[in-house]
């Protein structure tokens, strides 16, 4: 099997918009969580990420391009910069976009919707090509001259993972010889925000401080907090790296349906992707000794998430580490697969893992190594795991090995 290395990363993200700064905060669990309050929602909190487009985008360029692609954009500009490669230097047409978006041109719909209802106006003209959930992963191409497929993944939760595990079967394969690939999200408006609140899956606040809302695993959990960003990588086969350094092996992509219920997570499809994606790879469950977990803090995922874990790693179990970082970013929806990963690739270049933040209040059906004392070095871990489970019954996971 043709090995796929990650030769770059990039993100804008609510930890911050370079691969350190965010890492760093994720193993310190700094919150980038808060009250809404500048969206006329005090009551509820999310995750947004500090962005100005302005060094990146023309006034010109920004008419009709949606938040989300704006995300896209600079991520996937950040990842190929940190590759190394001129994309005046590639061949246009080996190169693929790999890209995972859930909502689409939120901020597009959610305004041109206020201006049609409200505001008795016309919607601004650029409304479908700025909502479209494509428009992301073709403003990508546009803004780095890709000519090879151009690929959106909208799976909810599981969309960018997904996207960059079919980027990892087209390199395999020998479609493409590098596929840009991740996950862009900006669902962080008015209208989106309500409408998660009807379906009763977000945090509630924590009275004491918003920003620990979001509490994964803990018997006090009380739901998601949204998040905003993008995460893109570089992947290539290793006859165009060549010379150039790799971050790690992309070696496993698992992928499976639960068939059972819309919102309802069910253990077997969790268990199957999983096993999958280990099978891909070559790996035993013992070769794996970190997972981040989907792990949204909603009370039925976080549980059902954790059977399944116990049932691939079986009396391994305990011995395994597993956190999510979702308490200190967020859900980023169909970026969150991508910025996860992101984060995974970093702990096994830097050593440490990230904990799960704010899990103080220990729950008896959430009973793995969450590493709630905070980071731990590792230095010798050679594999993990990043897992995406997702409305829909979708369920992707993903396995990175470290390079020498």
């Amino acid at each position: 099997m043709r090995p796929v290395f990650v030769t770059g990363l990039g993100l804008i993200s609510p930890l911050g918009n370079d691969i350190d700064t965010a890492f760093d905060a994720a193993v310190t669990a700094r919150s980038a969580v808060h009250p809404l309050i500048g969206m006329g929602l005090p009551d509820l909190v999310g995750a947004t990420a500090a962005f100005d487009p302005s060094p990146r985008f023309t006034r010109m360029q920004l008419t009709g391009l949606d938040r989300v692609s704006q995300f896209a954009v600079a991520a996937a500009s950040l990842a190929v910069s940190d590759a190394g490669i001129d994309p005046a230097t590639w061949d246009s047409e080996r190169v693929g976009v790999y890209l995972g978006c859930g909502m689409g041109g939120a901020e597009a719909i959610d305004s041109g919707y206020r201006m049609i209802y409200a505001e008795g106006k016309k919607a601004p003209p650029l409304t479908v090509v700025a909502g479209m959930v494509n428009a992301p992963a073709s403003h990508v191409s546009l803004r780095l001259g890709i000519r090879g497929p151009v690929m959106t993944y909208a799976m909810a939760c599981t969309s960018a993972a997904a996207a960059i595990g079919e980027a990892l079967k087209a390199i395999r394969c020998g479609e493409v010889d590098i596929a840009i690939a991740g996950g862009a999200e900006a669902p962080l408006t008015f209208g989106t925000v309500k409408a998660w609140e009807a379906l009763r899956t977000l945090a509630a606040p924590d009275p004491a401080d918003p920003a620990r809302s979001c509490k994964p695993f803990s018997a006090n959990r009380s739901g998601l907090v949204l998040g905003e960003g993008a995460a893109m990588l570089v992947l290539e086969n290793a006859k165009h790296l060549g010379q150039r350094r790799a971050r790690a092996r992309l070696a496993g992509y698992g992928n499976a349906s639960d068939a059972t219920h819309i919102t309802k997570p069910d253990m077997r499809g969790q268990v199957s992707a999983m096993r999958r994606a280990l099978q891909d790879a070559g790996m035993t469950p013992a070769q794996v000794g970190y997972i981040n977990a989907h792990g949204t803090a909603t009370l039925t995922g976080d549980s059902v998430e954790t059977r399944a874990i116990r049932a691939v790693w079986d009396d391994q179990a305990n011995q395994l580490a597993v956190s999510s970082t979702k308490a200190v970013h967020g859900h980023l929806l169909g970026a969150a697969g991508a910025l996860e990963l992101v984060l995974t690739i970093r702990a096994l270049e830097r050593g440490v893992l990230p904990p799960t933040a704010h899990l103080e209040q220990a729950d008896a059906e959430c009973d793995l190594n969450f590493l709630a004392d905070g980071a731990r070095s590792v230095p010798t871990l050679r594999a993990a795991m990043s897992n995406s489970f997702g409305f829909g019954g979708s369920n992707v996971s993903l396995v990175v090995e470290k390079l020498d």
